[in-house]
């Protein structure tokens, strides 16, 4: 009986660990990816629950043609794999705003703002040192002149939590 009682205890306590989900409370770092010409941006996530949080990305670009800023916010659902390897999908979106040299070609106005909508995919490793490395996929709907259509983005995520 005392076997039998141990068994299911252990079974029952590695089950709860196995669907024990920890999303990180706060992480800061860089996601570095194409992001349509943006480059590097500055990422923040947010843990709102044991499997789900939310990301705000920040990125800027100076070029010789245009300087613009992009702001991107995405709820994501994280799930484990396996050890430290989660997957991830989120859905979100965004403002941007493009402001062009006088002689950047097609473009008449000087600035632009838009919005686009964003999904996002990806797969991440939290590492038992506070440092989350990702892989993601976002696609991107542009509503604007500059952006009128849809971008591809993957990216590679360093982040520290904490």
């Amino acid at each position: 009986m005392k076997k039998v009682l141990l068994v299911m205890i252990t079974i029952v306590a590695f089950s709860m660990q196995a669907e024990a989900q920890t999303v990180a409370k706060n992480a800061l770092g860089l996601r570095l990816g194409d992001s349509d010409g943006f480059g590097t941006e500055i990422s923040y996530q947010r843990g709102l629950g044991d499997n789900n949080r939310l990301e705000l990305d920040l990125g800027w670009r100076s070029s010789k043609n245009f300087d613009a800023y992009r702001l991107t916010g995405l709820y994501q659902w994280v799930w484990n794999l396996d050890g430290g390897f989660n997957w991830y999908v989120g859905v979100g979106g965004g403002v941007a705003q493009v402001d062009f040299d006088d002689d950047f070609p097609g473009f008449n106005d000087d600035t632009e703002t838009y919005l686009y909508a964003a999904g996002d995919i990806g797969i991440e490793y939290d590492f038992d040192i506070p440092l989350l490395l990702s892989l993601d996929f976002r696609p991107e709907i542009g509503f604007g002149d500059f952006n009128d259509d849809v971008d591809f983005d993957i990216a590679l995520g360093i982040r520290y939590q904490f």
